[in-house]
């Protein structure tokens, strides 16, 4: 079965940045090369709201997305990939938007 052609975009772009395997490089490198990858926008939402949380060990940073329509609506926590290394907010913000918009109109799909 061929790959979708959306996912093999992706794939393409990625491998002609030349970046080395993540498990060849530090994490501060990893994080670079990471950040340096394409990253699509994700869908409008009615707000976007940058936060911090106190923690034992420092401030978490977190970013709360409101869908359009009226509330309450839902709380989903998602806690991204990276084995807790690589991956940010910024890494994050178009599936979490996607996410917001899809609570409200019934599914992801």
């Amino acid at each position: 079965m061929p790959l979708d052609p959306q996912a093999q975009a992706v794939i393409d772009a990625v491998n002609d940045l030349g970046l080395p395997a993540v498990w060849e490089v530090t994490p501060e490198q990893a994080r670079i090369n990471a950040a340096a990858r394409p990253r699509p926008a994700g869908p409008e939402v009615a707000a976007v709201e940058n936060r911090s949380i106190p923690a034992p060990d420092g401030d978490v940073p977190v970013r709360i997305y409101t869908p359009e329509g009226d509330g309450p609506f839902p709380i989903l926590v998602w806690y991204h990939g990276g084995g807790w290394v690589v991956g940010d907010l910024e890494s994050a913000d178009a599936t979490s938007r996607t996410c917001a918009r899809a609570r409200v109109r019934g599914g992801i799909g």
